[in-house]
């Protein structure tokens, strides 16, 4: 089959994510029939370095073969059973881990990052009703967050593209700002700026704690706001004040959990704990749908109760899959076998040098890293430019996906240094021509 026969059937019959179908009369989709580590191949036997993890999910690569041996030995073991009664192997080891990993004890599963969103946000409303704190209904997020599209993830996220026109549905919540180190006054570091907006926080509970149930962050990186960064100490401050206010903090690491910005999960640099800790994306490789919030014996026990009410009574049908599961336990596997935490410091320090001249160009501005990501803006970028940046990028083999004027790198670990060094030149030659 060809790319131009397949584009047909899918134009026809499929209606695509964050996409204005129309578009697609003069932006062809992508067809891809295979792929391979970093690698994505068409049918028409192109292929594309993956630079962004196909939205951020692939850690190891495609067809990965260790991930490939755990699914097809789970195949003929268990592929799923409800979880409401009944448990499993895989869903018990990860949950081990996970705990262990995190040092939060309960694990509840759902199908994707915006579900682990809603989890969280109802876990925390329901345990201050069961405490008998029922006044406590109010959220409160940083300004450019994103924690999804549903209507209860989206009632938290500020992000005006995908939040605005279904406004009539949602719940209201305060934003408060962002420590997004890009918003610094000139000669402000980024410490010092994060310092600046926890004391925003802080005023913002001195008013409003008794009605706040949970504040909800993502960590070190806020990936729709255009990949902002910022300074761990905003989030030891966070932590802080959330414990004098009685106020849960959610960390949501749906997209920067697993080693994204260097380190297992990214509130664990600023030497804290959240009440909540949200997991998707890359738990499974980019293999299966699989989230996970991890929470307190504390959260737990209020739920602990005779009374069923009391208890979280929220579901998934595929709640803990097994499959989803054990691709998730083969993903920790690789992360303690190859010790990937410290090879991908040593990956990203030669990702840095060569990308030198790309930081260096005259039109790059806020040339920025954080574990295995990195981003910066292009200055005087013109209308249309996400758009035509993507599209050079497939010209040269290369799928990117800018964020406005925000290109960014988010690829799997596995990418080696001579396919770092076709990205970094590739996206240089775009820069330079576009």
């Amino acid at each position: 089959m060809s790319n131009q026969e397949f584009l047909h059937r899918s134009l026809a019959a499929v209606w695509h994510p964050c996409t204005q179908m129309k578009q697609h009369e003069t932006l062809p989709l992508v067809p891809i029939a295979r792929g391979e580590g970093v690698w994505l191949h068409d049918f028409d036997g192109n292929r594309y370095l993956d630079a962004v993890s196909s939205w951020w999910v692939n850690l190891f690569g495609h067809c990965n073969p260790r991930i490939n041996a755990a699914l097809k030995d789970q195949l003929d073991q268990l592929e799923h059973v409800m979880l409401a009664g009944f448990t499993h192997q895989p869903v018990v080891e990860l949950s081990e881990r996970l705990s262990c990993l995190s040092g939060l004890g309960h694990c509840f599963y759902g199908s994707d990052g915006a579900s682990a969103t809603e989890i969280a946000l109802k876990m925390s409303f329901h345990y201050w009703r069961n405490s008998g704190r029922p006044e406590k209904t109010r959220f409160v997020s940083l300004q450019n967050g994103y924690h999804g599209e549903t209507v209860g993830a989206l009632s938290v996220t500020d992000v005006a593209l995908f939040k605005d026109v279904y406004a009539p549905l949602l719940r209201e919540s305060a934003q408060v700002p962002t420590p997004d180190w890009r918003n610094a006054e000139s000669g402000e570091s980024a410490r010092d700026y994060a310092l600046r907006c926890a004391a925003a926080l802080r005023a913002h509970l001195e008013r409003h704690h008794q009605e706040t149930a949970a504040l909800i962050l993502e960590p070190l990186v806020q990936g729709a706001a255009g990949m902002g960064m910022y300074d761990a100490e905003y989030l030891r401050q966070a932590r802080a004040i959330c414990d004098e206010f009685e106020v849960h903090l959610i960390a949501d690491e749906i997209a920067v959990g697993f080693g994204r910005t260097g380190t297992m999960f990214a509130h664990q640099q600023a030497g804290i704990r959240p009440d909540f800790l949200c997991l998707s994306k890359g738990i499974t490789g980019g293999y299966l749908p699989l989230s996970a919030v991890l929470t307190t014996d504390v959260v737990y026990q209020a739920f602990y109760h005779d009374d069923t009410a009391r208890g979280f009574l929220h579901s998934h049908s595929y709640t803990g899959n097994a499959l989803a599961c054990r691709a998730a336990l083969a993903v920790l596997d690789i992360f303690e076998q190859d010790e990937v935490i410290a090879a991908n410091r040593v990956k990203a320090t030669s990702f840095n040098t060569i990308a030198v001249p790309l930081k260096a160009h005259p039109r790059v501005r806020n040339f920025r890293h954080s574990g295995m990501i990195w981003a910066f803006e292009v200055a005087d970028a013109a209308p249309g430019f996400a758009r035509a940046f993507f599209e050079e990028g497939l010209k040269r083999s290369l799928l990117l996906r800018p964020i406005g004027s925000t290109v960014y790198f988010m690829p799997p670990y596995v990418i080696n240094e001579e396919e770092i060094r076709m990205l970094v030149a590739g996206t240089l030659e775009i820069v330079e021509g576009l």
